[in-house]
């Protein structure tokens, strides 16, 4: 049923013919008529006046909603699209050119006033809203047209002229005016998101002002090219000089390590199993040679390395020293991805010794898991490498050497007599990498010192990814076992609650009623809540001190 109200008053009801369900209304002032869209997938319209001076519906035959009271309406035209519309609008820009448009679900009309179709475009996916406006083209209409794969698509009459991919389904656009842009795309999504998108930019009307001619002298611009000339050649010879002054006068920093580990361990809530944890004292020197200073400094180690003490405040006068004691341990019980630390207020970079993580211990011959480094010098003797871990080796297993990490595996390090090779092997292919790094780095130091400068270690081997792919999987399951009870666990709180509420409300009542085992309810999800947070501790706790994070 059409319903008629002047201002608030009820003015006349007609029952349309052929309606099961309202459809797309419009109003067209240049016709004075009503148009819209029947169940029966046709576009009608209506005059007002015929509406006006049908039959009045009585107030029972309009609560029982009889389609055949009253005179027939006298349709003035229609017109079948043999779809349902999802929307209806009039456009007239000028007073010579007047449209109607249809959207469709899968086509696009444009009708006369009298309902001939002026021009229709087949789409290529299900419409959601459009949107007619002016084109600076005469005689065409650009209209807007959205669909639910989130595009946006400009149309010129029925050329496609852009199309954009919004972040939201939307179910009704316009464009807008604002103060300082225009052409504004205003979306909203059936969510109620509200989306200001801009097509293109502004076209920038700077212009450069004309540079006034002017006579060239030569003779002043050779000048002062050679003045250029000489201040560059000048500084280019003190330039080394002026860096290191100012690198000394602002602030001088320097890290030394202690060769030896602390007679008594300084490791303080470590996760570590073993019965020593060794720790090692690190001894910051900072000097400011400008003007006093007021610094603070922060030590960064890599985890699951800690530091006793790891953020400090200094005093610093002029030419005085001032010295940060702190001590490095191993506190998670998994091995370290570097030895390596780095304080954030100067680039002043200092290694651990490996004893800190491992221990030396019997070379193993059997292992699952194999590395082979090729060299191109002549192999060098495991007791000159590691001279800190060849105390107990014996004399006939100078070639291989065993590091059994605190927190990891054995792994066993081979020098090969005759060939330029060294095996690293261990049951865990991930702790193999610590001793591999720390390998290089003391090959490199130790032909370093004979200058040698072509040294190189290269793996001829294929890539070990199937191990690798192996350890991303296993990290990525517990991430998803964390995540899944984590929201186990917040739903379980949210029924937790919700039965403590009505628990309350019961013992609050007069005459209360009986708890219909409301409390089994809350003890069975207290024990679910316990049991979620234990597992997801767990999962979390593996997934912190799973290897893979290191690769």
């Amino acid at each position: 049923m059409l319903m008629v109200f002047e201002q608030e008053s009820y003015s006349f009801g007609r029952f349309l013919p052929g309606f099961l369900l309202p459809g797309p209304l419009t109003y067209s002032s240049r016709t004075d008529s009503f148009i819209t869209v029947s169940s029966c997938r046709q576009v009608e319209s209506y005059k007002y006046q015929v509406l006006a001076f049908a039959t009045d519906a009585s107030r029972e035959e309009m609560e029982q909603q009889k389609l055949g009271s009253g005179r027939k309406l006298a349709v003035d035209w229609v017109l079948n699209i043999g779809e349902q519309a999802l929307d209806i609008c009039v456009v007239s820009f000028n007073h010579t050119v007047s449209s109607v448009f249809v959207l469709g679900e899968r086509n696009f009309f444009c009708l006369k006033d009298n309902g001939q179709i002026r021009f229709m475009k087949k789409l290529d996916s299900s419409s959601s809203c459009f949107l007619p406006y002016c084109s600076v083209s005469e005689g065409t209409i650009n209209t807007l047209i959205g669909n639910h794969n989130s595009m946006l698509h400009v149309y010129q009459d029925v050329t496609l002229k852009w199309a954009t991919q919004l972040s939201l389904i939307p179910v009704a656009v316009r464009v807008g005016n604002f103060q300082d842009l225009k052409g504004v795309i205003v979306a909203l999504s059936d969510s109620g998101c509200l989306q200001c998108s801009y097509l293109g930019t502004d076209p920038s009307l700077f212009q450069a002002p004309k540079v006034e001619a002017r006579a060239i002298n030569y003779e002043e611009y050779d000048a002062e090219m050679n003045k250029l000339q000489k201040i560059i050649k000048d500084a280019t010879k003190t330039k080394d000089v002026l860096l290191r002054s100012e690198k000394n006068e602002a602030l001088a920093l320097s890290v030394e390590v202690l060769p030896v580990l602390d007679s008594v361990s300084q490791a303080v809530d470590s996760e570590v199993r073993a019965e020593v944890i060794p720790s090692v004292t690190v001894k910051i020197t900072l000097e400011s040679r400008l003007t006093p200073l007021k610094t603070k400094l922060t030590v960064c180690v890599q985890p699951p390395l800690a530091l006793t003490q790891d953020k400090f405040i200094l005093e610093l006068d002029t030419a005085i020293r001032k010295t940060a004691v702190l001590s490095a341990f191993l506190k998670g019980n998994c091995p370290p991805a570097d030895l390596e630390g780095i304080p954030r207020v100067t680039q002043c970079k200092f290694r651990f010794p490996l004893k800190l993580v491992c221990f030396p211990t019997q070379p193993s011959k059997a292992a699952s898991q194999k590395l082979t480094i090729d060299t191109n010098k002549p192999p060098v003797s495991l007791i000159t490498l590691f001279p800190d871990f060849a105390g107990s080796t014996d004399e006939d297993q100078l070639n291989a050497l065993g590091f059994q990490l605190l927190s990891g595996s054995k792994i066993t390090l081979l020098a090969s007599k005759t060939s330029q090779r060294y095996r690293l092997q261990s049951d865990q292919f991930e702790d193999i990498w610590l001793i591999a790094k720390e390998l290089v780095l003391r090959l490199e130091g130790h032909f370093r010192k004979q200058n040698c400068k072509d040294f190189s270690c290269t793996f001829s081997g294929p890539i070990p990814l199937q191990e690798y792919f192996e350890i991303i999987d296993h990290h990525f399951e517990l991430r998803l076992n964390a995540a899944k009870y984590e929201q186990l666990l917040s739903e379980r709180a949210i029924q937790f609650r919700a039965i403590q509420r009505r628990l309350l409300a019961r013992f609050k009542d007069k005459t209360p009623a009986p708890l219909q085992h409301l409390d089994t309810l809350l003890e069975g999800t207290y024990r679910q809540m316990i049991c979620s947070v234990f597992l997801n501790v767990i999962f979390r706790y593996r997934m912190a001190t799973q290897r893979s994070r290191r690769f």
